[in-house]
């Protein structure tokens, strides 16, 4: 069985289109509530939107407005729930799921009223993040729309904790790095190489942490398609709103990213190469406070001269392992070090109690630390 239902415009507005939901057998309470949701938006009625993905959630926020009706209720025997809320000229959904993640969208009829009820209905909501070992960092991915960014807490030490994980060779680099401000700003790629698992990864996590005040960093999951789609680099490198005053620098962060900055990238990757180079000191970088951050377990001599000429980084790195004097000093024993050192990645392993396995030479890993 389906049934079809016309939802007719109510705006004044002579742009109002009607709207038609379609439900049958494979319909759930939660799809009448997405599109009762969507239809004063759809129709012209409430032409503007507004929305927040919440973590961490309190079991008690209400997620409304105290004004608020609510029209629909539906939960699903996992946990989650769904709801529908209206007021004077504002439609709000909410969906809060079991593991106190929450989606909260608002229509309206200005956009001024759309943002004040958002407000309202997450004031509050989410919990403090987790103590001081972590830091809020974005993930951008390429989704069915366009691009998409969700904002998580990871994991994150101060670098004074971790500055032993790294040779005593490139440490003082790395201090300048931790330190720097805007001010400071002179160059605008961040390449870090070397072998897996000496801690490339980990020194970005620490520098979210280090530049947090001033700098939003933000992880690309598909780096490869970010610069082969012209549309989806400007929705990255444009950013997105925030409420702030004054907008933060943005750091994004690009792992494993070999064939795009070696030496034949550009006959391998086409215009990839040059939409790099061109956001970072080209006409797509001007007026934007952008920096890249690239990893690779290439050598320094294989990469593209374009990549590594003067001026271009802020900031360029070859992250090695530790001397055997330093593994040694950081494990507290000697066993298993042999005279070439070790990773940090092998040191954690010999901590645990397993063997010094030879790093991995593959790209099958990816950079776990």
């Amino acid at each position: 069985m389906s049934v079809m239902r016309e939802v007719p415009s109510t705006s004044s507005d002579s742009s109002g289109v009607p709207m038609n939901i379609w439900l049958d057998d494979t319909d759930s309470a939660v799809d009448v509530i997405d599109a009762l949701a969507l239809s004063p938006f759809a129709t012209g009625a409430q032409p503007w939107s507004r929305l927040a993905n919440l973590e961490r959630v309190r079991p008690e926020a209400p997620l409304s407005p105290a004004e608020g009706r609510l029209l629909r209720a539906a939960r699903i025997q996992d946990g989650s729930e769904s709801r529908l809320i209206a007021g004077d000229g504002w439609t709000l959904r909410v969906v809060r799921h079991r593991n106190r993640t929450a989606t909260v969208s608002v229509t309206a009829i200005s956009d001024d009223l759309a943002k004040s009820v958002l407000a309202e209905s997450i004031e509050g909501a989410e919990e403090a993040a987790p103590d001081v070992d972590h830091v809020e960092m974005g993930f951008w991915w390429r989704g069915t729309h366009g691009g998409t960014r969700s904002e998580k807490p990871i994991t994150a030490q101060p670098w004074a904790e971790i500055g032993k994980n790294y040779s005593a060779k490139v440490r003082p680099t790395l201090d300048r790095l931790m330190s720097i401000t805007p001010a400071d700003v002179n160059g605008r790629l961040i390449l870090l190489h070397g072998q897996p698992g000496t801690g490339k990864t980990t020194l970005l996590r620490t520098l979210a942490k280090q530049w947090k005040e001033w700098c939003q960093v933000d992880c690309v999951l598909d780096p490869e398609r970010l610069f082969n789609e012209p549309g989806y680099l400007m929705e990255v490198a444009v950013g997105y709103d925030t409420d702030e005053e004054t907008q933060r620098w943005r750091l994004l962060v690009l792992e494993d990213c070999d064939e795009l900055i070696s030496a034949g990238a550009k006959a391998q990757a086409g215009q990839g190469l040059s939409r790099l180079l061109n956001l970072t000191d080209g006409l797509l970088g001007q007026g934007r406070d952008v920096l890249v951050a690239i990893t690779t377990n290439e050598d320094l001599t294989r990469l593209h001269p374009a990549v590594v000429r003067p001026g271009r980084c802020l900031a360029q790195l070859e992250v090695g392992p530790l001397s055997k004097e330093e593994a040694v000093a950081w494990l507290g024993s000697s066993e298993g070090i042999g005279p070439s050192g070790a990773t940090l990645a092998q040191l954690y392993a010999l901590r645990a109690g397993g063997d010094l396995a030879p790093p991995p030479t593959d790209d099958s890993t990816g950079l776990y630390l």
